[in-house]
C-alpha cells in the first residue's frame, strides 16, 4: 500500500473525529453540505453522515493493518496535519466574536 494512501487515511480519519463528537452531542457545525459550505453550520445528522463517510474511506484506505514504520509515520503524519489544518480552520469559522 502506497505511503500516500496511508497519509489520506490519516487524514480523513482525523476529520471524522470533530464531525462525530459534535453529531453526538446534537451540536450544529459546519460542513461541505452547509450554506456557504464549510462554513455555515450543519444540523448534527449532517455531521453524523459525514463523519460516516469519512471514517469509511479512511478504514477503507486502511485495507490491512499498517506493518512497517513508514506506512505507520504516513498514517500519524496525515492524521496530525489534518488536526492542525482544522484546528485552524474551525476556529476562524466559528470565531464568531
Amino acid at each position: 500500500m502506497s505511503t500516500a494512501s496511508r497519509f489520506f487515511a490519516g487524514v480523513l480519519l482525523a476529520n471524522a473525529v470533530p464531525h462525530g463528537v459534535n453529531a453526538v452531542q446534537g451540536k450544529e457545525f459546519p460542513t461541505p453540505f452547509a450554506s456557504p459550505p464549510g462554513v455555515g453550520l450543519s444540523s448534527p445528522l449532517a455531521n453524523a453522515l459525514w463523519s460516516s463517510l469519512n471514517a469509511a474511506g479512511g478504514a477503507a484506505l486502511l485495507r490491512r493493518p499498517a506493518t512497517d514504520t513508514r506506512e505507520r509515520a504516513a498514517v500519524l503524519a496525515g492524521a496530525i496535519s489534518m488536526s492542525f489544518f482544522l484546528a485552524y480552520y474551525f476556529g476562524k469559522a466559528l470565531d464568531r466574536t
